[in-house]
């Protein structure tokens, strides 16, 4: 399940970056400095290279086409942008298969990568060799994801989703549990069956009105999230039906639910921004860029409530990628931009004012990432918490439908389990028979 386009995209990075911005936060060293307040017409320049995104993607809104046509000051930056990924993604497609109607660039979510790369790939550039790119800065499970077999590296990592475990320290309290976040991190490391623990013992002394968790699909995407194969194996095989990473997941979250552990939501709907409002749950799984998201929902309330501890295993949800589409004019000059954006001091400054966080590990060291804290979440150190889990993300392969599979399994499956009480079996049969519909098996 991918949640990262149009407003909701929009208001999470606006948040965290306004948070991160309150709480540590400086311009980049540098050239970067350049583009501060000072936007660049691009008038007159030699050529003119486009971007396509979809939602907020944050390249814009944090200055760096300004700063690179300063740079450059031959090349002209243009941005196109669809407020939805489930409609850019589509034309996207249909450009690509044309030949025509493409940016120079084009942004790609991680839900679509894996497609693209399999059925695109005669059709983009490859990027693993073009100047200013640096193999080694990047995750090494995030270059892989954009890779195909034949060794081509056709996109660039933007930014990603680590995840940690976002939880409400006075709820923790008044049930008996430590609130500190190592503490909290202690007590479930290593094992998302010792989150299940703590979940219990949580349930035993839990305030009126509080359960444990949000959902029991939340559960199942973070424990499949850190799966070393998850729904697709390495030769684009779907798996999802024989994988035992996948249905140990499930058969974990059926037990939040059969246990009442959880406040049987479904997420990213209006009752779970009102159960955030209401404190109708103490822990959440939690991706860097979520931080943002409950803050909004949870209101000036919940400041200082909040706070973030690593994850039982680390995993990722949400990222993008960029592409050049082998049809463009520029394509050279395209790339070289690509690679500019994504590098990581460019990524730093991203995270820094849009709250994106990068998917280039030599972007940890640098201050924008290393000392980043969230007042909003007890002055968390997010920067270190997230840089963790980033590096401990196994490599696992991305599949051509992984984000339609994910989709399906929680709310046709799951969502079942945890709100209306059907079987684990029933509803696990029928979520599966409901992906091979969807894809036509």
């Amino acid at each position: 399940m991918w949640r990262r386009s149009g407003t909701f995209r929009l208001a999470v990075g606006l948040l965290v970056a306004t948070a991160l911005a309150a709480g540590c936060a400086t311009d980049p060293p540098g050239p970067a400095r350049a583009g501060v307040g000072q936007p660049v017409s691009g008038e007159g320049r030699r050529i003119t290279l486009t971007v396509g995104v979809f939602g907020t993607f944050g390249l814009q809104e944090a200055g760096l086409y300004d700063v690179y046509m300063r740079l450059h000051p031959d090349v002209a930056v243009r941005q196109t942008s669809l407020a939805r990924n489930d409609v850019y993604y589509p034309q996207l497609l249909t450009h690509l298969t044309a030949g025509s109607g493409l940016a120079d660039v084009q942004a790609v979510e991680v839900g679509n990568i894996a497609e693209v790369v399999a059925t695109q790939g005669g059709r983009l550039e490859e990027l693993g060799t073009a100047p200013g790119v640096d193999r080694a800065a990047f995750l090494p499970w995030k270059w892989a994801q954009a890779t195909g077999p034949d060794g081509r590296t056709l996109g660039l990592g933007t930014d990603i989703g680590p995840q940690a475990v976002c939880y409400r320290k006075d709820h923790f309290a008044r049930a008996g549990l430590p609130t500190g976040r190592a503490e909290v991190g202690r007590m479930w490391a290593g094992d998302w069956g010792k989150y299940l623990a703590a979940g219990r013992r949580f349930a035993a002394r839990a305030p009126e009105g509080v359960a444990f968790t949000d959902s029991a699909s939340g559960v199942m995407a973070a424990v499949t999230a850190g799966a070393a194969l998850r729904f697709y194996d390495g030769r684009g095989r779907l798996v999802v039906a024989d994988n035992p990473a996948v249905r140990e997941a499930w058969d974990l979250a059926a037990v939040f639910a059969r246990e009442g552990l959880t406040a049987r939501l479904q997420q990213f709907t209006p009752d779970w921004d009102q159960a955030f409002a209401r404190g109708a749950f103490a822990t959440v799984a939690c991706p860097a860029w979520m931080l943002g998201y409950i803050q909004d929902k949870a209101g000036p309330a919940g400041r200082g409530r909040w706070d973030v501890a690593a994850a039982p295993r680390p995993g990722s949800w949400g990222g993008s990628f960029l592409v050049v589409p082998s049809a463009g004019k520029h394509r050279k000059e395209a790339a070289r931009l690509a690679a500019w954006l994504t590098a990581p001091a460019q990524q730093a400054r991203l995270f820094a004012r849009r709250g994106s966080f990068p998917s280039a590990s030599a972007a940890y060291a640098l201050p924008e990432v290393a000392g980043a804290r969230h007042p909003y979440f007890g002055d968390a150190p997010v920067g270190a918490i997230f840089a963790a889990a980033a590096r401990g993300v196994p490599r696992a392969p991305v599949g051509p439908k992984d984000a339609l599979v994910a989709q399906i399994l929680a709310d046709t499956g799951m969502l079942q389990v945890d709100q209306t009480g059907r079987s684990p079996a029933s509803a696990w049969d029928a979520a599966l028979r409901a992906i091979d519909n969807a894809l036509d098996r």
